[in-house]
Protein backbone atom coordinates (compact mmCIF):
# COMPACT_ATOMS: atom_id res chain seq x y z
CA UNK A 1 0.00 0.00 0.00
CA UNK A 2 1.25 3.63 -0.81
CA UNK A 3 1.59 5.73 2.03
CA UNK A 4 1.63 9.82 1.35
CA UNK A 5 3.96 11.94 2.80
CA UNK A 6 3.18 15.25 4.08
CA UNK A 7 4.02 18.65 3.33
CA UNK A 8 6.17 20.30 5.93
CA UNK A 9 6.71 17.38 7.64
CA UNK A 10 10.02 15.56 7.73
CA UNK A 11 10.95 12.82 4.55
CA UNK A 12 12.61 9.83 5.21
CA UNK A 13 16.29 8.69 5.11
CA UNK A 14 17.92 8.45 1.74
CA UNK A 15 21.63 7.56 1.51
CA UNK A 16 22.73 5.41 -1.72
CA UNK A 17 25.86 4.94 -3.20
CA UNK A 18 26.73 7.53 -6.27
CA UNK A 19 27.74 6.08 -10.00
CA UNK A 20 29.78 9.41 -9.55
CA UNK A 21 31.52 8.25 -6.28
CA UNK A 22 30.85 8.88 -2.49
CA UNK A 23 27.13 8.58 -1.45
CA UNK A 24 24.55 10.80 -1.87
CA UNK A 25 22.96 11.38 2.38
CA UNK A 26 19.72 13.69 2.47
CA UNK A 27 20.37 16.45 4.49
CA UNK A 28 23.95 15.95 4.83
CA UNK A 29 24.55 18.69 2.12
CA UNK A 30 21.67 20.61 1.21
CA UNK A 31 21.08 22.48 -1.42
CA UNK A 32 20.30 26.00 -0.90
CA UNK A 33 16.73 26.43 -1.56
CA UNK A 34 15.75 22.53 -2.36
CA UNK A 35 16.62 18.79 -3.00
CA UNK A 36 15.18 17.52 -6.10
CA UNK A 37 14.68 13.77 -5.97
CA UNK A 38 14.25 12.03 -9.13
CA UNK A 39 13.04 8.51 -8.54
CA UNK A 40 13.02 6.37 -11.29
CA UNK A 41 12.08 3.25 -12.81
CA UNK A 42 15.61 1.87 -13.95
CA UNK A 43 17.94 1.33 -17.55
CA UNK A 44 14.85 -1.03 -18.74
CA UNK A 45 12.64 2.12 -19.05
CA UNK A 46 13.05 4.06 -22.19
CA UNK A 47 10.56 6.96 -20.64
CA UNK A 48 12.92 6.90 -17.81
CA UNK A 49 15.96 7.87 -20.01
CA UNK A 50 13.92 10.15 -21.73
CA UNK A 51 12.94 11.75 -18.87
CA UNK A 52 16.40 12.00 -17.38
CA UNK A 53 17.53 13.65 -20.59
CA UNK A 54 15.23 16.48 -20.22
CA UNK A 55 16.25 17.09 -16.73
CA UNK A 56 20.23 16.77 -17.50
CA UNK A 57 19.41 19.80 -20.06
CA UNK A 58 17.99 21.90 -17.45
CA UNK A 59 20.20 20.87 -14.28
CA UNK A 60 22.07 23.83 -14.47
CA UNK A 61 19.40 25.98 -14.77
CA UNK A 62 18.33 24.37 -11.16
CA UNK A 63 21.71 24.47 -9.91
CA UNK A 64 21.75 27.99 -10.57
CA UNK A 65 18.51 28.17 -8.34
CA UNK A 66 19.90 26.65 -5.45
CA UNK A 67 19.12 23.17 -6.06
CA UNK A 68 20.54 19.39 -5.72
CA UNK A 69 19.55 17.12 -7.87
CA UNK A 70 19.25 13.38 -7.31
CA UNK A 71 18.50 10.47 -9.61
CA UNK A 72 18.13 7.77 -7.85
CA UNK A 73 17.02 3.83 -8.52
CA UNK A 74 16.86 0.28 -7.46
CA UNK A 75 19.47 -0.67 -9.85
CA UNK A 76 23.04 -2.11 -9.15
CA UNK A 77 25.78 -0.15 -10.06
CA UNK A 78 26.53 -1.33 -13.51
CA UNK A 79 22.94 -0.50 -14.38
CA UNK A 80 23.08 2.75 -12.92
CA UNK A 81 26.34 3.88 -14.82
CA UNK A 82 24.50 2.44 -17.77
CA UNK A 83 21.58 5.05 -17.56
CA UNK A 84 23.74 7.62 -16.40
CA UNK A 85 26.23 7.32 -19.37
CA UNK A 86 23.16 7.02 -21.68
CA UNK A 87 22.15 10.14 -20.53
CA UNK A 88 25.40 11.94 -20.54
CA UNK A 89 25.15 12.60 -16.81
CA UNK A 90 27.17 15.98 -16.38
CA UNK A 91 24.81 17.91 -13.91
CA UNK A 92 22.93 15.07 -12.91
CA UNK A 93 23.96 12.91 -9.69
CA UNK A 94 22.83 9.12 -9.94
CA UNK A 95 22.24 6.81 -6.76
CA UNK A 96 21.99 3.41 -7.09
CA UNK A 97 20.90 0.57 -5.02
CA UNK A 98 17.42 2.08 -3.32
CA UNK A 99 15.94 -0.74 -1.29
CA UNK A 100 12.29 -1.32 -2.44
CA UNK A 101 11.70 -0.82 1.74
CA UNK A 102 13.11 2.98 1.34
CA UNK A 103 11.50 3.42 -2.26
CA UNK A 104 7.76 2.04 -0.15
CA UNK A 105 8.90 4.65 2.68
CA UNK A 106 8.82 7.19 -0.15
CA UNK A 107 5.51 6.44 -1.03
CA UNK A 108 6.61 4.79 -4.11
CA UNK A 109 4.35 1.91 -6.14
CA UNK A 110 6.38 -1.09 -6.71
CA UNK A 111 5.69 -3.47 -10.12
CA UNK A 112 6.65 -6.90 -10.60
CA UNK A 113 8.95 -7.70 -13.92
CA UNK A 114 7.09 -8.19 -17.42
CA UNK A 115 9.96 -9.13 -18.75
CA UNK A 116 12.22 -7.70 -21.28
CA UNK A 117 11.19 -3.87 -22.29
CA UNK A 118 10.76 -2.12 -25.44
CA UNK A 119 14.49 -1.76 -25.42
CA UNK A 120 15.60 -5.00 -25.23
CA UNK A 121 16.60 -5.00 -20.94
CA UNK A 122 14.86 -7.15 -18.91
CA UNK A 123 12.93 -5.73 -15.99
CA UNK A 124 14.16 -6.58 -12.70
CA UNK A 125 12.06 -8.96 -10.44
CA UNK A 126 10.68 -6.13 -8.59
CA UNK A 127 11.31 -2.57 -8.93
CA UNK A 128 10.04 1.29 -7.96
CA UNK A 129 7.70 3.30 -10.08
CA UNK A 130 8.57 7.14 -10.57
CA UNK A 131 8.25 9.50 -8.03
CA UNK A 132 9.70 13.32 -7.99
CA UNK A 133 10.57 15.36 -4.69
CA UNK A 134 11.60 18.59 -3.96
CA UNK A 135 12.66 18.46 -0.25
CA UNK A 136 13.51 21.67 1.75
CA UNK A 137 17.16 22.34 3.46
CA UNK A 138 15.62 21.19 6.97
CA UNK A 139 14.25 17.79 5.62
CA UNK A 140 10.77 18.43 4.73
CA UNK A 141 8.70 17.66 2.31
CA UNK A 142 7.94 20.95 -0.39
CA UNK A 143 6.62 18.92 -3.35
CA UNK A 144 5.61 15.35 -4.47
CA UNK A 145 4.29 13.61 -7.23
CA UNK A 146 4.55 9.54 -7.50
CA UNK A 147 3.12 7.70 -10.30
CA UNK A 148 1.67 4.11 -10.72
CA UNK A 149 3.32 4.28 -14.01
CA UNK A 150 5.93 5.36 -16.33
CA UNK A 151 3.56 7.39 -18.13
CA UNK A 152 2.77 11.71 -17.85
CA UNK A 153 5.28 13.05 -15.51
CA UNK A 154 5.64 16.29 -14.16
CA UNK A 155 7.70 18.03 -16.57
CA UNK A 156 10.75 19.69 -15.42
CA UNK A 157 10.23 22.89 -16.59
CA UNK A 158 7.27 23.48 -15.12
CA UNK A 159 9.34 22.37 -11.98
CA UNK A 160 11.69 24.72 -12.81
CA UNK A 161 9.15 27.80 -12.57
CA UNK A 162 7.57 26.73 -9.67
CA UNK A 163 10.82 26.89 -7.67
CA UNK A 164 11.22 30.01 -8.90
CA UNK A 165 7.65 30.94 -7.85
CA UNK A 166 8.60 29.51 -4.74
CA UNK A 167 11.79 31.21 -4.17
CA UNK A 168 10.77 34.60 -5.09
CA UNK A 169 7.37 34.72 -3.13
CA UNK A 170 8.41 32.64 -0.23
CA UNK A 171 5.76 30.66 -0.74
CA UNK A 172 4.61 27.23 1.75
CA UNK A 173 4.57 23.72 0.83
CA UNK A 174 0.87 23.42 0.72
CA UNK A 175 -1.53 20.24 1.51
CA UNK A 176 -0.08 20.53 4.85
CA UNK A 177 -3.49 19.97 6.34
CA UNK A 178 -4.39 16.54 8.01
CA UNK A 179 -7.49 17.38 9.92
CA UNK A 180 -10.88 16.66 10.20
CA UNK A 181 -12.60 17.35 6.67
Amino acid sequence: MNSALLPRHPVPALNVPLVQGGRYVLGAQPGEHFDLLVFYRGLHCPICAKYLMELERLAAEFASRGVQIVAVSSDDEERGRAMAEKVKADGLKFGYGLSLKSARQWGLYISTSRGKTSVGIEEPALFSEPGVFLVCPDGTLYYGAVQTMPFARPRFQDLLAAVDFAISKDYPARGEYTGDV
